[in-house]
């Protein structure tokens, strides 16, 4: 089902985007990422829920263990940036 709504997404941004064109009508850029974020946001959720209950625990540990490595990588650069070399 999710599935379903994620392909009619996509092809209703695609048509959204004709429609436009034909009106000659400006689109602007974060009008199109914005749509491509969400019917990508879409398939992602589909794609979780058709997935095994185990092996989307995995996947969720494993997204949330890259955002606290990120994010802690973010925070020493940070810190190293704003200190004077030392010579």
């Amino acid at each position: 089902m999710a599935t379903v709504v994620a392909v009619l997404a996509s092809l209703a941004l695609i048509g959204w985007i004709i429609y436009r064109a034909v009106r000659v009508k400006s689109v602007k850029a974060h009008q199109v990422s914005y749509g491509v974020a969400v019917v990508a946001g879409v398939f992602a959720y589909a794609y979780f829920l058709s997935m095994d209950f185990p092996q989307l625990i995995k996947i969720v540990a494993s997204i949330l263990l890259g955002i606290i490595l990120i994010v802690i990588g973010a925070l020493l650069q940070r810190r190293l940036a704003g200190k004077p070399e030392q010579k």
